[in-house]
């Protein structure tokens, strides 16, 4: 973009990201002027503006530039009117050009405005790609989240975040996650310090950002406790109002928590494509509870009975 007048104006905050074609605005309906939206001028507005006389020209300018307009955005590199330039440097609104579309220009601005004021978040885990599954290990300091995502990386997954996870809701139901830029793929494991991912497994061991997709919370494993031991209910926890997948995971010596993630994340995706193994297991289940006569598994028992091996 050029910037065509008032470097002042570039100090004018935008409060949304929506924008606005103030055709009608200019033609003077100002009623329902959504004035503090970034204003467009496109090919009609521009032709428009010069095909007033010059005194119906600079009534409506006036009569929009005295509303407290974020800035204006002028596409396909029109040439802008001199009297629009003077009135927006006096009221220090900026003009801004660009050689680009209406259409393009505006997709390209929604598509930036809509990341920078997307709701968003800082949960304290870690985030790893596995099996293009985003989890996000969560659970007190000290658990082993950065062991876990150590291991996962090692096993030829990729780690996202560690420490503080950054999410932010891109669209209806879509979280993305990523991590501080000044701590970025840094792993911090108690009794050998800070490792960095990158310089170590190389670029195959890290992402910039991924969809967070489940979360795994470790908890400490208490013997009094009942855990779910079927998955026939699907537990969810909600992140900025979007409901995600949450998996209880306690914890004790001896229990491979790597595995279990990489097999809690192909389980997911087994999900995704409509195949629910405790759903299908209970189906089975009742099925040979009301047909005892009929064997569920396998047809013929003799032979699995000769079978020594």
């Amino acid at each position: 973009m050029q910037l065509l007048c008032s470097e002042n104006g570039l100090n004018r905050k935008i409060v949304t990201s929506e924008m606005h074609r103030p055709g009608l605005a200019l033609s003077g309906f100002v009623e329902l002027f959504t004035s503090d939206r970034l204003q467009i001028l496109g090919n009609t507005e521009i032709k428009y503006l010069y095909s007033l006389p010059p005194r119906q020209l600079i009534r409506s300018i006036d009569r929009f530039i005295e509303f407290e307009i974020p800035a204006i955005i002028v596409t396909n590199n029109n040439e802008v009117p001199d009297y629009l330039i003077q009135a927006a440097t006096r009221r220090y609104i900026s003009i801004l050009r660009t050689p680009l579309s209406t259409t393009r220009a505006v997709h390209l601005l929604s598509e930036y405005l809509e990341e920078k004021f997307a709701p968003r978040t800082s949960m304290h885990g870690s985030l790893v790609d596995v099996y293009g599954i985003g989890m996000l290990f969560t659970g007190r300091s000290g658990i082993g989240k950065s062991e876990i995502s150590l291991d996962l990386v090692e096993r030829g997954h990729r780690l996202v975040a560690d420490d503080l996870v950054i999410i932010t809701k891109q669209a209806e139901k879509v979280l993305i996650g990523k991590g501080r830029e000044i701590a970025q793929h840094v792993l911090e494991i108690r009794g050998v310090g800070l490792i960095d991912v990158r310089r170590i497994f190389g670029i195959r061991g890290i992402r910039m950002q991924k969809r967070v997709e489940v979360e795994v919370h470790l908890v400490d494993w208490e013997n009094a406790k009942e855990y779910d031991r079927t998955g026939l209910e699907d537990k969810t926890t909600e992140i900025l109002g979007v409901e995600i997948p949450q998996i209880m995971l306690p914890i004790h010596p001896g229990k491979n928590i790597t595995v279990i993630a990489e097999t809690i994340a192909l389980n997911h995706l087994l999900k995704t494509y409509g195949y629910h193994a405790a759903r299908e297991f209970n189906k089975r289940l009742k099925e040979y509870m009301m047909n005892k006569d009929e064997v569920p598994l396998y047809q013929d028992h003799e032979y699995l009975k000769k079978d020594k091996e």
